[in-house]
C-alpha cells in the first residue's frame, strides 16, 4: 500500500502508558506503507471512527526520528481527553490526520531553546529533548515547567534521564499550589515554589540574542510568557513560538 503524505489514516492503538492518574500516553501504530515526512514539535488531529465530527489536536510527545508510530500524551480533559484516558486500550482504532504545525525546535549549535510549559503543555518538549539527545546536538534546551504539585509532573523520570544523558538539556519545575500545611511528597518538595516569574525565566538566559523562547499550555500561561518575552524583554516575534491549548 502506498499512502499520500496528507492522507487520513485509521491507526491501531498499540500501547497505552499511564503517566499520571489523569494522563496517558498512547502509541498509534503506522499501517504498512505509511511513512510520513513530519517534524518534531508538530501535532496530529485524531477522532474516533464512530464520532468523526468530534476531533481533537494533540502535540506529538514522540519525535520525528522515532518511526513506525506516533505518541501523544493526553490529559483527562473535555470529551475526547476523558474518553481516551478513561477508556482507550490497546487494539482500539483511532483515525489520524497527519502532523502539521509550526512549533518547531531550532536545532542550531549556538541556540538556546527556553521552553516554558504548564500542565500537559510539556508534552512537545519531551519530543524536543528526545531528538536533541538522540542526535547528540549542541543546542541547549531548558524546560521551565509549572505544575500544581509534584504529583502533577508528567514525564518526571524521563526528563531526569534525558538530562543525565544530554549535557545540554536542563529540566526545572516550579510548583504553584504547595503551602506550609502540605503533607507527604509536597512537604518534602525541595524545588521552586510559586508561579513562573520573569526573574526565574531570566535566571536561565545567558545570551539573549541566541535564545528562542517556546511556550505551550493553557492560554493564560502562554500569554504571560509572551508578555515577558515580547514586551518585557522587547524581543522580536521571531524569537518566540507559542502553542495555546485553550
Amino acid at each position: 500500500l502506498f499512502f499520500m503524505a496528507k492522507e487520513i489514516v485509521e491507526m491501531l492503538v498499540e500501547a497505552v502508558t499511564t503517566e499520571l492518574p489523569d494522563t496517558k500516553t498512547i502509541r498509534l501504530k503506522w499501517p504498512d506503507g505509511y511513512d510520513p515526512d513530519f517534524k518534531t514539535g508538530q501535532f496530529i488531529t485524531v477522532f474516533w471512527p464512530d464520532t468523526p465530527a468530534y476531533k481533537r489536536a494533540y502535540s506529538l510527545s514522540s519525535c520525528a526520528l522515532e518511526r513506525g508510530y506516533y505518541e501523544v500524551t493526553v490529559k483527562r480533559d473535555g470529551k475526547m481527553g476523558t474518553r481516551i484516558v478513561d477508556w482507550v486500550k490497546p487494539g482500539d482504532k483511532l483515525v489520524v490526520i497527519p502532523p502539521v504545525g509550526r512549533f518547531l525546535p531550532v536545532y542550531e549549535p549556538d541556540k538556546h531553546l527556553v521552553c516554558i510549559a504548564g500542565g500537559s503543555g510539556v508534552t512537545p518538549f519531551r519530543a524536543f529533548a528526545r531528538e536533541a539527545t538522540l542526535r547528540n546536538l549542541e543546542t541547549r534546551i531548558t524546560v521551565l515547567y509549572s505544575v500544581r504539585s509534584p504529583r502533577n509532573i508528567i514525564f518526571r523520570e524521563q526528563f531526569h534521564e534525558l538530562a543525565q544523558q544530554n549535557p545540554n538539556f536542563y529540566f526545572y519545575v516550579t510548583c504553584t499550589r504547595i503551602d506550609d500545611g502540605s503533607i507527604g511528597e509536597e512537604a518534602e518538595w525541595k524545588g521552586r515554589r510559586g508561579r513562573i516569574s520573569p526573574v526565574w525565566v531570566m535566571e536561565h538566559v545567558h545570551d539573549l540574542k541566541n535564545t528562542i523562547f517556546y511556550a505551550c499550555g493553557p492560554n493564560e500561561l502562554v500569554e504571560f510568557a509572551e508578555e515577558i518575552v515580547l514586551r518585557g524583554l522587547n524581543l522580536p516575534k521571531e524569537q518566540m513560538k507559542t502553542e495555546k491549548w485553550g
